[in-house]
C-alpha cells in the first residue's frame, strides 16, 4: 500500500505544533515545580507565624479554664462559613491533649513533642514549646490544601494551551503557506514540463534557497529539448531520405523478380522483396512515430470523428479488398465532435485497423463500434494465444504471434497520440458472439468544453 505523500506545509505545521505542546508542557512542569517550592515556603512561614502568635493566647486561655477530666474544645465563632485548613492542639509533656480547636478531634497529633516542623502523609505540623517545655502548642496544616492549590495553579497554566494551540496552528499554517508559495509555484511549473512542453521556466522573486533551481532546470530543459529535437530530426530525415531509394530498389526488385525464370533465383528474389517491404513498413512507422513525438495531436479545433471514421474505413477497404469491416453505431448518432487533430486521429485509427488486419483471423470481420460518449472500439478475432496482460503490447517492438510483416510500433504510436489528444487507449480481451477469443482496442475521447 502506497502512502500519499504529505505536503511540506502540513509537516511544518504538525512539527511546530508538537514542539509548541512539548515546550509548553515542559515549561509548565518547571513552573509547577518552582511554584510548589514557593508555596511550601509561604505556607510554612504562615504556619510558623500562626503557631507563634497563637501559642500565648491558647496557653493563657487554657489556664483561665477550670480543670476538667477531658480535653477542652474551643467553639467556632462562625461555623461553616469559611474553609478552615488550620487546626491546633495543646498537649502536656506526656502527650495528652489538653485543649484543641473545634475542627479536630481529641486524638493527639502523630508529630513528636519537639519544637519545629514535622510532615506526615496528610499534615504539616509546627510545634512550639511553652511554660518551660511543659506545654506544647501544635498547629497542623492540611497537605491536601497545598496540593489543591498547586493543581489549580497548574491547571490555570495548562488551560491556555487549549486556546493557543489551535490559534498557533492556524497562524503557523498561514505563515508556512505564504512562505512555501514560491516552492509550490516552482513545483507546478516543473510538473507542467514534459516531452511536449520544454519551455523555460520564468519565475521571478524566488527566495534565495531555491532561486538557483529554475536556472538549472532551464539548462536541463534546453539540453533535453535539443537532444529530443535532434533525435526526431534524425528519425524523420533518415526515413524521408531512405523512402525514395527504398521505393526505387523495391520497384527494381519487383521488375527483376518478374524476369527471373529459375525457381531458386525466384525464391531468393521473393525473400529480398519481403525484406524490402518490411524495411519500407518500418520506415513508415518511424515517420509516424517521429510525428507523434513532435506533438501533432494537440488541437483546439473540433472535428467530426464519426465522419472521419467512415472516411478512413472506406479508404482501408479500398486498399485491402479481402478485409471485412463492420461499423456499429447507435441509432440517431450522426455527429461526434471532439477537439483533435484530424491527421493524428487518422494515423492512430489506421494503425488500429492495420493491427486488426495483421493479427486477426482472415475469415473474420473487423468490428468498429462507436458510442455516443466518445468511445471508438476496434475488435478482431485472434487465433493464437494472447499475453495474460495485454497492456504489454503498448511497448515498442512488442508483437503478437503472426507470420505477417510488422514493426511492433503501431499501438505505441496510438498510445502516444491519444495522450496528446487528451484521450485514453484501453486494451482488453473479449469473447465474441461465436465464442471465439477477440482482441479489442478502445479509444476514449472525453467531452471537452473547448
Amino acid at each position: 500500500m502506497q502512502l500519499k505523500p504529505r505536503s511540506l506545509a502540513g509537516r511544518l505545521v504538525l512539527s511546530m505544533s508538537l514542539l509548541l505542546v512539548v515546550f509548553w508542557t515542559v515549561g509548565v512542569g518547571l513552573a509547577i515545580h518552582v511554584m510548589r517550592t514557593e508555596f511550601d515556603e509561604v505556607f510554612d512561614s504562615g504556619l510558623q507565624e500562626t503557631t507563634e502568635r497563637l501559642a500565648p493566647l491558647v496557653v493563657d486561655d487554657f489556664f483561665r479554664r477550670e480543670a476538667g477530666t477531658g480535653p477542652n474544645q474551643l467553639a467556632a465563632l462562625t461555623p461553616g462559613k469559611t474553609d478552615e485548613y488550620l487546626t491546633y492542639q495543646v498537649r502536656d509533656a506526656s502527650g495528652r491533649v489538653l485543649l484543641h480547636s473545634h475542627n479536630v478531634g481529641s486524638a493527639p497529633y502523630p508529630a513528636p513533642l519537639q519544637s519545629g516542623f514535622w510532615s506526615g502523609e496528610d499534615q504539616r505540623i509546627f510545634t512550639v514549646a511553652t511554660v518551660s517545655d511543659t506545654l506544647f502548642v501544635q498547629v497542623a496544616d492540611s497537605l491536601a490544601h497545598r496540593r489543591e492549590a498547586t493543581f489549580e495553579s497548574a491547571l490555570t497554566l495548562l488551560l491556555p494551551i487549549l486556546l493557543i494551540l489551535p490559534l498557533g496552528m492556524f497562524a503557523t499554517r498561514w505563515v508556512v503557506v505564504r512562505a512555501t508559495r514560491p516552492v509550490n509555484e516552482l513545483r507546478d511549473a516543473i510538473s507542467l514540463r514534459d516531452e511536449t512542453n520544454l519551455e523555460a521556466i520564468g519565475l521571478a522573486g524566488l527566495p534565495t534557497e531555491i532561486a538557483s533551481i529554475p536556472g538549472s532546470v532551464n539548462t536541463l530543459l534546453g539540453r533535453l529539448k535539443l537532444a529530443l529535437q535532434a533525435e526526431r530530426d534524425l528519425a524523420a530525415n533518415s526515413a524521408h531520405e531512405l523512402r525514395t531509394p527504398l521505393a526505387g530498389a523495391l520497384a527494381q526488385m519487383e521488375l527483376l523478380a518478374d524476369q527471373l525464370t529459375d525457381r531458386e533465383d525466384q525464391s531468393r528474389a521473393d525473400r529480398v522483396l519481403e525484406a524490402l517491404r518490411r524495411l519500407s513498413l518500418m520506415l513508415e512507422k518511424l515517420l509516424q512515430l517521429s510525428r507523434a513525438e513532435a506533438g501533432i495531436g494537440v488541437s483546439k479545433t473540433s472535428v467530426d470523428l464519426l465522419g472521419l471514421v467512415t472516411l478512413l474505413v472506406d479508404g482501408f477497404r479500398r486498399s485491402h479488398h479481402r478485409v471485412i469491416i463492420e461499423i456499429q453505431q447507435p441509432p440517431g448518432l450522426s455527429f461526434l465532435s471532439r477537439a483533435v487533430d484530424p491527421d493524428a486521429f487518422a494515423i492512430a485509427f489506421n494503425n488500429l485497423l492495420e493491427n486488426a488486419q495483421r493479427y486477426g483471423m482472415a475469415d473474420q470481420p473487423i468490428t468498429v463500434s462507436i458510442a455516443a460518449e466518445g468511445r471508438i472500439t476496434v475488435t478482431n478475432a485472434v487465433s493464437g494465444p494472447l499475453e495474460a496482460d495485454v497492456d504489454v503490447y503498448r511497448a515498442r517492438f512488442k508483437r503478437g504471434q503472426t507470420s505477417k510483416p510488422g514493426s511492433g510500433l503501431g499501438l505505441a504510436i496510438v498510445d502516444k497520440l491519444m495522450d496528446q489528444m487528451d484521450g485514453t487507449m484501453a486494451l482488453r480481451t473479449v469473447t465474441l458472439p461465436d465464442e471465439r477469443t477477440g482482441f479489442a482496442c478502445e479509444l476514449f475521447f472525453p467531452p471537452t468544453d473547448r
